[in-house]
């Protein structure tokens, strides 16, 4: 059973960094598009960023030049990199994983959540 565990958020202050992980916790082939959304108490979910195979990204107009999205297919890793962080990126993040199994079946998978607050 393949699940994908996201880890790195917490509490951080205004300007800040915080790196969020979502990691493969049982085999896949291979990550062939991935994103991240995140959802504000109150809010919808929201599209954050996202990946695709060929390495094209594409991020909300909110978060652009501060945050990265990348992908590491050796260690099944989607990672977020979120530099400047202001008061409103506060919410809890989720990742969403198009993956490849080793039967050459596509599956879609989404993580549990990481809660990311940005206080002073």
């Amino acid at each position: 059973q393949v699940q994908f565990v996201e880890s790195g958020g917490g509490l951080v202050q205004p300007g800040g960094s915080l790196r969020l992980s979502c990691a493969a916790s049982g085999s896949i082939r291979t990550i062939l598009h991935a994103g991240w959304y995140r959802q504000a108490p109150g809010a919808q979910r929201e599209l954050v960023a996202t990946t695709t195979t060929g390495g094209s990204t594409n991020y909300a107009d909110s978060v652009k030049g501060r945050f990265t999205i990348s992908t590491d297919n050796i260690q099944k890793t989607v990672y977020l990199q979120m530099n400047s962080l202001e008061p409103e990126d506060t919410a809890v993040y989720y990742c969403n994983v198009q993956a490849r199994n080793w039967d050459w079946k596509i599956e879609g998978y989404w993580g549990q959540g990481t809660q990311v607050t940005v206080s002073s």
